[in-house]
């Protein structure tokens, strides 16, 4: 069995560091690959809204199966803001 360490040993402290080898020993051993970069997001700021119940549970479930067959977008909030996208420069809200 192989030594434990902890996830700072693999990192090199300052500057920018060697990404291959820090995927190297946090995905050692492992199928898993890390998650596709992502571009830089505009900013956002905070809405609270309440949905369907039903609504709510498929968008969820909508997120975690695209998550786990890692097809974007899979997050709840880009999921929406797609979707709503289309609908305001529709009615003319957005350019």
């Amino acid at each position: 069995m192989n030594e434990r360490r902890p996830l700072v040993a693999g990192l090199k402290p300052g500057g920018e560091a060697d990404r291959a080898l820090e995927k190297q020993f946090v995905y050692a051993g492992t199928a898993v690959e890390p998650p596709p970069a992502r571009a830089p997001q505009p900013g956002r700021v905070p809405l609270t809204s309440r949905l369907r119940a039903d609504y709510a549970r498929a968008l969820k479930r909508a997120s975690l199966e695209r998550e786990l067959n890692r097809v974007e977008p899979f997050t709840v909030q880009e999921i929406l803001e797609e979707a709503l996208g289309p609908w305001l420069k529709a009615h003319g809200y957005l350019p």
